[in-house]
């Protein structure tokens, strides 16, 4: 991952291959932003008038490169949008309002990603706050990931070396942030914990589902946790079956690749609260014998974001020692059609003891989700929050960039989306509206895993929340629109797995540990 420095440095005597400025969209025209004065000094004052001619407007986003001014030993002058000039002052105090923490890891992420190939870019960006140093961070740490694994020459592999491409940044130097200064210090330190189990979580969804197999991820969890220090329990077939696991069985079924339910236990000495996240871990889903259409399966490697999401959630917070207990369950199946996989009509038992009957296989995530959140229960933690691919309702909803939340307590909703917002990943609260319930009955089981059409997102939540248990406070994640980006990479997001969840869940662990949430 890209290397980062703060730095008191002067920027035209930096030895590097660009200095990356911020520009904002002023009522007039382009503006160059705070961070960048010698720069614009350089230019005599009038590089915003340079750069308006170029036809930069500062326009989130927008990326212009232009020939350092004399004098300078970096060779280029990179300028990013920042989107809309903020407005001055503001409040009672009339203090400054500085540029939206969004706005700049948005434009340090596309920076970092056009300076691929580059060993060393210094960037000059507005830096008033150790908010906008974690941000700065944050941005360049996304923005700068690509995933190559399986390009080029398996000698490449791991060296760092670009395959079919440019090698990402290798080095920033973090111009106008403290070496010295603890907040400083700490907020880069929290974006390099925070954004490496990020990354990480993006490469197992990029990652194709003949290596990641359940077996497989569940091997490489084992891993980090014997790395970080987190207790790990891996439950195989054999041990889901005398458990009487029938959600993750029955999905797993139909695969030659058997089911595993991985627990991975975060505890701090000093913790006084306890949560669970739940993660859907399908790593492929071809729709098993409700199969899915042509044209529906290629992307289907990225069902087990949600299980990639609270792995790296659970390592980040270890990393980061927050004074919480955090407890992670993966539950890890793949969903193919045989002469062993559940058909439509059967009827399961789950590890709650209800009885579910399958109206159709493709709606298996709630099937595996349900089995880990009756477990998680049994620990009677304050808190659990699930995070799984699972509708498509939801993207007709919401849309490609935006994942829903959904819970058993309105304020735990809304608290849930505030930190959503607060990290920077968009949410909306959803309701659970009890008539859709109705829909749900069976006449040969304690329930179905099918309702209503008309807001099936909603239908899925409401199954879900069937096996909580009793008193425990819960919300539901829907991140099947934003969890992998099938377009062109934009701000710090690339193209493929996105990672999406993981900062929310470690802002929830952050928020629960200062005792700020609920």
């Amino acid at each position: 991952m890209t290397a980062l420095t703060l730095s008191t440095a002067a920027a035209p005597g930096l030895r590097a291959d660009a200095i990356v400025i911020g520009v904002a969209k002023g009522a007039q025209g382009p503006v160059v932003a705070p961070g960048a004065e010698a720069v614009d000094k350089a230019y005599d004052g009038k590089l915003a008038g340079v750069l308006e001619t170029l036809g930069a407007s500062g326009a989130e986003g927008e990326l212009t490169k232009l020939p350092a001014p004399a004098g300078f030993k970096a060779p280029l002058v990179v300028a990013v949008g920042l989107g809309a000039q903020p407005a001055g002052k503001d409040g009672e105090d009339g203090e400054d309002v500085g540029y939206d923490a969004e706005a700049l890891r948005r434009a340090a992420g596309v920076a970092a990603r056009a300076l691929a190939g580059s060993k060393k870019a210094a960037f000059a960006l507005p830096v008033d706050s150790p908010g906008a140093v974690g941000a700065i961070s944050e941005g360049i740490l996304l923005g700068a990931y690509s995933f190559d694994t399986y390009k080029g020459n398996a000698q490449d592999a791991g060296n760092g070396k670009a395959k079919n491409g440019k090698a990402p940044l290798a080095e920033v130097a973090l111009l106008g942030g403290k070496p010295r200064d603890a907040a400083h210090k700490g907020a880069v330190a929290r974006a390099v914990a925070v954004c490496e189990e990020l990354n990480r979580a993006r490469d197992l969804i990029n990652m194709p589902p003949n290596d990641l197999t359940p077996a497989a991820f569940a091997g490489i969890a084992q891993a980090a946790a014997k790395e970080h220090g987190i207790k790990v329990q891996v439950l195989d077939d054999k041990a889901l079956v005398k458990g009487g696991y029938g959600g993750i069985l029955g999905v797993g079924g139909g695969s030659a690749a058997t089911p595993r339910l991985v627990k991975l236990s975060y505890t701090h000495p000093k913790a006084e609260k306890h949560l669970a996240f739940v993660g859907k871990g399908i790593t492929y889903d071809s729709g098993g014998i409700s199969l899915k259409p042509a044209g529906h399966n290629e992307t289907m490697k990225c069902d087990m974001s949600g299980a990639a999401a609270v792995f790296a959630a659970v390592v980040a917070a270890a990393r980061l020692g927050l004074e919480v207990s955090v407890t992670g369950w993966l539950a890890l199946a793949e969903n193919m059609p045989s002469g062993s996989a559940v058909r439509p009509g059967d009827v399961l038992r789950m590890y709650s003891g209800k009885t579910v009957e399958v109206l159709n296989t493709d709606a298996e995530g709630r099937l595996v989700l349900a089995d880990a959140l009756w477990a998680a229960s049994q620990e009677n933690p304050d808190a659990i929050v699930d995070v799984a691919t699972l509708t498509g309702a939801m993207m007709l909803a919401l849309g490609s960039r935006t994942f829903g939340v959904m819970a058993n307590d309105d304020a735990f909703r809304s608290a849930v989306h505030e930190a959503a917002e607060e990290v920077g990943e968009p949410a909306w609260p959803m309701p659970l509206p009890e008539h859709l319930r109705k829909g749900m009955e069976s006449s040969v089981a304690d329930i179905a895993n099918m309702g209503e059409r008309m807001g099936g997102g909603l239908v899925a939540g409401l199954f879900l929340r069937e096996f909580v248990g009793e008193g425990i406070t819960w919300a539901h994640l829907d991140i099947a629109g934003p969890a992998f980006n099938e377009g062109g990479p934009f701000g710090y997001t690339p193209k493929g797995g996105t990672g999406s969840a993981v900062r929310t869940l470690v802002r929830l662990a952050e928020l629960t540990a200062a005792g700020d949430l609920g």
